[in-house]
């Protein structure tokens, strides 16, 4: 049984990033609602309390019945779970003069605990609360207050809780607390007694076990993409349940240039056994006129299940629909705050597990989407695939301003190729997250040769990022751009004008549609 940290989610911003750090050391952890705590079981040995943007001075402000977990395992309380348990038992807190945010200074009263062993005094913390904890009640006692605040982090007194209880009115996970990994590392390691076990080993073994306990003999059908994600899942599978997993590799018309023969056969050549289905005319062809960015998701979708369908339904012998939904997509499904408004409509094959009357594997839906590359590598998926930039599933169709027809593909093709080629061929790819063009409904006025041309505008955007979430726009140097856009402008026919998106999410978005 994999021993674990249960992560209580109060709805924090940096709650997924607690738990990367732990996941950083080898130490699996899961993500929970505060309202939808599981019976702990004893494969759990720590509880970490999140941040909220909540107050706990508000008459609605999240709880939880804490002692019922001290019972069982050590806990350790951040920010708002610092204020939660000290109000809670005998503490104050109020509303901070000031609002606390930014960079502050530990320092450390009590050098005998376990959470601050080898950590510096005066180590950098970074704070982020509206109210301060200015009393910690008869259980528990001061450990360190910094240059801003007179508590900082407490500990519970001996015998105060049947197991060792800190609370740390900081944010360790950040990367501003230079010394958080190691604070976090002492409470996962010293405190709760866990050991380095969570590898990308450990985890295809595992995995691989596991599917094979539950889907046996019986057949898989997974829907690929060409990206890392189902490529991952796919070899998962493979390891699991061999020729009995089937992949339908779709292509809509509106890939990148030349990528399904491409992908096809690094698939074919992973020993994958791959059906790939030509069906971009149809595609094309119900995309016609149609302008709004969700319309097009919406069709996208819809054809692909029909496509989809059509080809499953060759196949009775299969049973299990196999997805590539990531960890990120589950902790948004059960957040405290709730699904997204807006999830676009392409982040899910929405509505095929009813249609097909077949049951839903995820074998990635424990991971982050960097621990994904890792267990790709780990199962010897194809360089190019596993280094692949992130698409969107609707492909060119949302890199394409306005209506689509099968010109304006051809177009975008031929500069995509043009750029992505360029980043690769000057070993810019790699440090890039994510990079492509998009074609604007702009055309302007341009002189080749002697004759003056009124034709399309096409951007250039690349971001770096670490998931998507946030985004900057990548730095590429002068001289690569010039000869990127002196490229595309001479050998894509119908193109006269290049410009580059110098946009950081927020506020913008990686996609301009």
């Amino acid at each position: 049984m994999q021993e674990k940290i249960l992560i209580v989610d109060f709805g924090s911003q940096y709650t997924q990033l607690i738990a990367r750090r732990i996941r950083e050391s080898e130490v699996y952890c899961e993500i929970v609602p505060f309202n939808k705590i599981p019976t702990l079981t004893p494969d759990i040995k720590g509880v970490i309390l999140s941040g909220s943007p909540a107050s706990v001075r508000d008459e609605s402000a999240p709880d939880i019945d804490i002692e019922k977990l001290t019972d069982q395992v050590p806990l350790l309380g951040v920010c708002y779970g610092a204020q939660l348990l000290a109000q809670k038992f005998g503490g104050k807190v109020e509303k901070s003069d000031k609002r606390e945010y930014g960079r502050a200074h530990l320092d450390i009263q009590d050098y005998g605990t376990k959470l601050f062993e080898g950590v510096p005094d005066h180590s950098q913390i970074w704070m982020s609360h509206g109210d301060s904890i200015t009393s910690v009640g008869d259980r528990f006692d001061i450990i360190a207050k910094s240059d801003s605040i007179p508590v900082a982090a407490f500990k519970a007194r001996d015998k105060a809780f049947a197991n060792t209880v800190y609370a740390i009115q900081f944010h360790p996970e950040v990367y501003h607390s230079t010394d958080g990994h190691k604070i976090l590392n002492n409470f996962l390691f010293g405190v709760c007694g866990l050991a380095h076990k969570w590898t990308p080993a450990s985890f295809v073994a595992e995995t691989v076990a596991g599917l094979k306990e539950q889907i046996g003999e019986e057949h898989v059908l997974l829907g690929l993409s060409g990206g890392v994600d189902s490529s991952v899942a796919a070899l998962l599978l493979q390891k699991a349940v061999g020729n009995n997993l089937l992949c339908i590799f779709v292509d809509n018309g509106l890939l990148r240039k030349n990528e399904f023969e491409g992908v096809l056969e690094q698939y074919k050549g992973m020993g994958l056994n791959v059906v790939g289905v030509r069906a971009g005319d149809k595609f094309l062809s119900e995309l016609a006129g149609i302008t709004d960015p969700e319309q097009k998701r919406k069709i996208i979708g819809r054809v692909f299940i029909e496509v989809f369908e059509a080809e499953a339904n060759k196949h009775p012998e299969v049973k299990w629909l196999a997805q590539g939904t990531i960890y990120p997509d589950v902790i948004e499904s059960v957040s405290v705050k709730g699904p997204s408004m807006t999830i676009k409509s392409h982040h899910n094959v929405g509505g095929l597990p009813d249609r097909l009357k077949l049951k839903l594997v995820e074998p990635l839906r424990l991971l982050f989407k960097d621990e994904v590359r890792r267990a790709g590598k780990e199962l010897g998926l194809h360089p190019d695939i596993l280094h692949r930039h992130p698409f969107p599933g609707p492909g060119l169709a949302v890199r394409i301003l306005g209506d689509i027809t099968p010109e304006k593909v051809r177009i975008l093709q031929d500069a995509d190729d043009i750029f992505i080629g360029n980043l690769k061929k000057y070993e810019l790819y790699d440090k890039v997250w994510q990079a492509g063009v998009i074609l604007t409904p702009i055309k302007a006025v341009g002189v080749m040769g002697d004759e003056r041309t009124y034709e399309n505008v096409v951007a250039l955007r690349a971001v770096n990022s670490t998931d998507g979430m946030t985004a900057d726009w990548s730095h590429l140097p002068y001289e690569f751009l010039a000869k990127t856009s002196n490229e595309i402008i001479n050998q894509v026919r119908g193109i006269n004008r290049v410009v580059y998106d110098i946009s950081s999410k927020p506020p913008a978005t990686i996609e301009w549609e």
